[in-house]
C-alpha cells in the first residue's frame, strides 16, 4: 500500500502528515519557538578561561557566552592518568583559541549554555562518536544474542581507517544491514561537512544544527511504500532538494511542490483528523465506537458496539466490532502518538477463536508502526495490555494545555495553537474573498499572544495578504472561541 507524506510549512510551525489510503495514520509537530539549541554545534572562541574555577567562557555566537567546564573536555578527560585528575584547564586552552564545541544544556534565564567538546551526532538508528573508536550498544536492548549481531553488523561497517566509533540506538534492534548502512553514510557525511567547516570559517560559527522536522522526514520517515512528499512551501522545497542531493539522494524522486491554492491539509482532511484525535470519542465505520482516555500513568481504550446490530446474532455484533475496533486502535496510537502503558477493553467474547482472531488482527494492525509496541493476550478480566514506546509528546501534549477552568481534569488548545488557527483562517478566506480588512474577534489571552508573542508573525501575513488585520477582545469568548470578519 503506498503511503504520502505532507509537509505544511509556515514561518512559526512545521507539520506532517503520513496518509495511507486516504486515512491519516501519523502526525508530527514542530514548533520554530520550542526547538531548542542542545545537540547544535559550534566554531567557538575561548574569551576568558578562570583556573580558579577551573571553567572558560566561549563566544558561540549568542547574546552570552556559553560555559565549558574541564570536565567537559574531552581533551582533558581522554589525557593518561587518574580520571578525577584532569589536566587543568589553562593548559587545555586560552584566550582566543578555536574550539569546537557541541551544546549539552540550553540557556536558561541568565545562565549561558553548557558546552562539552565531546562530540555526538545522532542520526536515526546509530550515535556517531568521531573521537572515540568503540561500539556501545543502548541498555535497553536487554537480549545478549540480539547485542552481539548487532554489534558484528556495524563492526562489518566500519571502514579499516575509520577514526570514529558508534552507538547503537534501541531503534536499531530491528533494523536491516541497508538501514545501518543508509545511517552510517549519512553520519559520515554530516562530520566530514562538520569538519570542513570547522577549517574554513571563523569563529564563532554554527557548524551544524540538529535536523528539523521536514529534513527528518527525508532521513527517517520514507520507505519503500512511501509514494510522494509533497511540501506546501516552495523555499521549503529547494532546502530539502538540497538537504536530498547531499544526504538522500534516492528520495529525491519522491519529492514535489505542492502549488495549489487550496491548502495541502485541507485538501487531504487533516485539519479534521486532527480535531477529531484531541477527543475522546472515536467514532467507527459500523456504528461502533472507542473511547480514549489518556492520564498519566496510561491510556485505556474501551470498545463499545454503539448502533451496530448487524450480524447473525450478537456474538457476530460483538466479533466485528472488535475486529475493526483492532484497526481504529492501532491508527489512534500512531495518529496521537500514544506512549507508555495500554489498556484495551475489548467488548467480551465467550468464544477462544473469536479472542485468537482479535488478537491476531491487532497484532497485523500494529506491524505498520515505526515504533516499538508489545502486546500480551487477553487477561483473566478480559483486558488486553500492551506498551508502545515514548519517542515524542503525545500530539494533545503539544497543542493542549490543562484547562484552568476545571483544575486540570480536562484540556483546551493553547493560545499560541489558536492564533495559528487564525493566522490559517485568515489565509484561506483571502483566497476565497476580497475584503476591505480583516478582523480577528477572540479572547483576551488570544489577542494578547498576537499583540506580544505572535506580533511579528500576524504582521507578517498581513504584509502577505496586503490588507489591514485588526483585533477586537471579545471579554464572553473562552480561550478556543474565535471570529474572523470581513470588513
Amino acid at each position: 500500500m503506498s503511503e504520502d507524506i505532507l509537509v505544511n510549512v509556515t514561518p512559526q510551525e512545521t507539520r506532517v502528515a503520513l496518509v495511507l489510503q486516504g486515512a491519516v495514520q501519523e502526525l508530527h509537530v514542530e514548533r520554530t519557538l520550542s526547538r531548542g539549541m542542545a545537540g547544535n554545534i559550534y566554531l567557538g572562541k575561548v574569551v576568558r578561561v578562570l583556573p580558579g574555577m577551573q571553567s572558560a567562557f566561549v563566544d558561540i555566537g549568542l547574546e552570552r557566552a556559553a560555559f565549558l567546564h574541564v570536565a567537559d573536555i574531552w581533551d582533558a578527560r581522554s589525557h593518561e592518568g587518574p580520571p578525577s585528575s584532569p589536566t587543568p584547564i589553562e593548559r587545555v586552552l586560552y584566550d582566543g583559541q578555536a574550539v569546537t564545541v557541541q551544546v549539552i544544556k540550553d540557556p536558561i534565564g541568565t545562565k549561558g549554555a553548557r558546552l562539552s567538546t565531546q562530540i555526538s551526532i545522532a542520526g536515526r538508528m546509530l550515535v556517531y562518536l568521531p573521537q572515540e573508536s568503540h561500539i556501545g550498544i543502548s541498555q535497553r536492548i536487554e537480549n545478549e544474542v540480539e547485542r552481539e549481531i548487532l554489534r558484528e553488523k556495524v563492526q562489518k561497517l566500519i571502514l579499516p581507517e575509520e577514526k570514529g566509533g558508534f552507538i547503537i540506538r534501541t531503534m536499531a534492534e530491528d533494523a536491516s544491514d541497508g538501514d545501518l548502512q543508509a545511517d552510517v553514510e549519512y553520519l559520515r557525511k554530516t562530520w566530514a561537512n562538520i569538519t570542513q567547516q570547522a577549517k574554513t570559517k571563523p569563529a564563532p560559527t554554527l557548524l551544524y544544527q540538529d535536523l528539523d522536522l521536514a529534513q527528518r522526514v527525508m532521513r527517517d520517515f520514507v520507505n519503500d511504500e512511501t509514494a510522494s512528499i509533497q511540501v506546501d512551501s516552495r523555499e521549503n522545497y529547494q532546502k530539502l532538494l538540497q538537504f536530498g542531493e547531499l544526504y538522500t539522494p534516492s528520495v529525491l524522486s519522491k519529492l514535489a511542490h505542492y502549488p495549489g491554492e487550496r491548502p495541502l491539509f485541507d485538501l487531504y482532511g487533516v485539519e479534521e483528523e486532527i480535531q477529531r484525535a484531541l477527543g475522546r470519542r472515536v467514532d467507527l465505520k459500523s456504528g461502533g465506537y472507542l473511547i480514549v482516555d489518556q492520564t498519566e500513568a496510561m491510556t485505556t481504550i474501551d470498545v463499545n458496539t454503539g448502533s451496530f446490530v448487524n450480524g447473525r446474532n450478537f456474538d457476530d455484533t460483538i466479533f466485528k466490532t472488535n475486529l475493526e475496533a483492532s484497526h481504529a486502535i492501532a491508527r489512534q496510537l500512531r495518529l496521537r502518538n500514544l506512549g507508555g502503558i495500554m489498556i484495551l477493553d475489548f467488548i467480551d467474547m465467550e468464544n477462544p477463536e473469536h479472542k485468537s482472531a482479535v488478537l491476531n488482527e491487532l497484532n497485523r494492525a500494529l506491524s505498520r508502526d515505526r515504533t516499538k509496541v508489545s502486546v500480551s493476550g487477553f487477561s483473566a478480566l478480559g483486558l488486553v495490555e500492551m506498551t508502545r514506546k515514548r519517542t515524542r509528546e503525545s500530539l494533545a501534549h503539544i497543542l493542549c494545555e490543562p484547562c484552568p477552568a476545571c483544575s486540570g481534569k480536562g484540556q483546551v488548545k493553547t493560545a499560541r495553537t489558536i492564533c495559528y488557527e487564525i493566522l490559517r483562517e485568515l489565509t484561506r478566506e483571502a483566497k476565497q474573498f476580497n475584503p476591505r480588512e480583516f478582523r480577528i474577534l477572540a479572547s483576551q489571552v488570544v489577542i494578547d499572544m498576537f499583540l506580544e508573542e505572535e506580533s511579528q508573525h500576524l504582521a507578517m501575513l498581513g504584509d502577505f495578504l496586503g490588507k489591514p488585520i485588526s483585533l477586537q477582545v471579545e471579554t464572553v469568548y473562552h480561550q478556543e472561541q474565535y471570529d474572523v470578519i470581513l470588513m
